[in-house]
């Protein structure tokens, strides 16, 4: 980018509109405007930071708090030079200018702009991403959504039932199922019960494969006494079950779509690497770690594809959440989680850590060790699984699918 050091671009987004500021490489204001937040007001944008700069896309270097968005997805598709920045280095380097706290879009579009002149080292360089990435992404966050709309629902559904009908509650478990739901639309309440045959059930339970109760057992369950309420309290109740039945049913044909639909971009992706040929590829080889299943594979593959593929440990680490953050000054040190992460990502790391420490003896050791020291099970799970992540980055580096077995010939030797 010839023209970096000459002139240097600061926008401040917004929902309505975006504010542009214009330094030169001595910090003084060369020009600002605010744009309309509309496809035309994106292309006027653009259109004016070449001619205030005289220069290509490609020559001219902007700064912005987000690494996401309409505004950066639209400068990086021109070829701009997009710097994000973290909200909160923001808020220091905003400091320079005022300390009384004082804050509106024209400042902050100065000090993104002041900022990239004199430290640009911190900003990070949005790159282009791969139009799978971006596919998988919104389809694994589409996933997270359902998913956690579903257990919302569950919820619901579990306090209604405790409220009218808790003998029903018994058969539920950990998991709310489809046979569970087709159960309470065959006996919404405990005096339709008594009503139904064991034939009727069991035909049920078998249509589901469902080996846990059979028809004899659901129906003494369900014919327990009930509770003595108003009327109008049950029916209230059934018909507010229905509505989440109703609203649950479609959120698990969208999750089955979503979930198909993400294996699909998976499987393209891995078919272009193996064109490429690569032998085995990236998402083999963290398909063959014990505990990446679908979910973590794909979150991983979402959220941090261009970490996986720089075989970037360090960033992984930490966005991800298993580097802890040292506090130290003088002989005061402190050594507390990190919490600047992300949350999907984190979540899913949890996973094969997990298994780890039930599956692996050297991840079981490691974390009896930390519990032994007085440490938690989520903390000590994190450090195992800051270990598996050395272990992707290793293998990813040397093209190897993961070894079981790979320290077991070393021990027998020495035996």
């Amino acid at each position: 980018m010839k023209n970096h050091e000459s002139l240097f671009f600061g926008v401040d987004w917004g929902r309505s509109s975006h504010q542009v500021c214009v330094v030169d490489h001595e910090g003084s204001v060369v020009g600002e405007k605010s744009f309309k937040h509309s496809g035309g007001g994106l292309l006027e944008m653009a259109q004016w930071m070449r001619e205030i700069s005289d220069s290509e896309a490609c020559d001219i270097a902007a700064a912005i708090e987000v690494n996401h968005g309409p505004v950066v997805e639209s400068l990086v598709e021109q070829g701009f030079g997009v710097y994000s920045i973290n909200p909160k280095q923001l808020d220091r380097f905003r400091d320079r200018f005022c300390v009384s706290g004082a804050k509106d879009d024209r400042r902050d579009a100065l000090v993104l702009a002041s900022a990239l002149r004199t430290d640009r080292s911190h900003f990070r360089l949005v790159e282009p991403r791969d139009p799978d990435v971006i596919i998988l992404r919104e389809f694994n966050r589409t996933r997270e959504e359902l998913t956690a709309e579903r257990t919302r629902c569950v919820n619901r559904l579990r306090g209604l039932l405790f409220r009218y009908y808790p003998q029903f509650c018994e058969l539920l478990g950990k998991k709310v199922n489809t046979w569970h739901l087709e159960l309470w639309e065959l006996m919404p309440c405990p005096d339709s019960a008594k009503r139904k045959r064991v034939q009727t059930v069991d035909n049920l339970l078998k249509r589901n494969a469902v080996r846990r109760f059979n028809a004899k057992q659901v129906l003494e369950i369900l014919r327990r006494k009930k509770i003595e309420l108003n009327d109008a309290t049950t029916g209230s109740c059934i018909e507010h079950i229905r509505m989440i039945i109703e609203r649950m049913r479609v959120i698990d044909r969208q999750l089955k779509e979503t979930k198909d639909s993400i294996k699909q971009v998976i499987e393209t992706m891995n078919s272009k690497l193996k064109a490429e040929g690569e032998r085995p590829t990236d998402i083999e080889i963290l398909r063959s770690i014990p505990g990446v299943g679908p979910v973590v594979l794909a979150t991983l593959i979402a959220e941090a594809w261009d970490l996986v593929r720089r075989r970037d440990l360090k960033a992984l680490r930490c966005l991800g959440g298993t580097a802890p953050v040292t506090r130290q000054s003088g002989k005061s040190r402190q050594v507390v989680r990190r919490r600047a992460v992300c949350r999907s990502l984190a979540n899913a790391f949890h996973t094969p850590g997990g298994i780890a420490v039930k599956h692996d003896p050297v991840s079981r050791v490691k974390y009896e060790a930390l519990r032994a020291k007085g440490h938690g099970y989520c903390r000590s799970v994190r450090t195992v699984c800051d270990r598996l992540l050395l272990v992707a980055c290793a293998i990813l580096k040397k093209g190897e699918l993961f070894d079981k077995e790979f320290k077991k010939p070393l021990e027998d030797i020495a035996a």
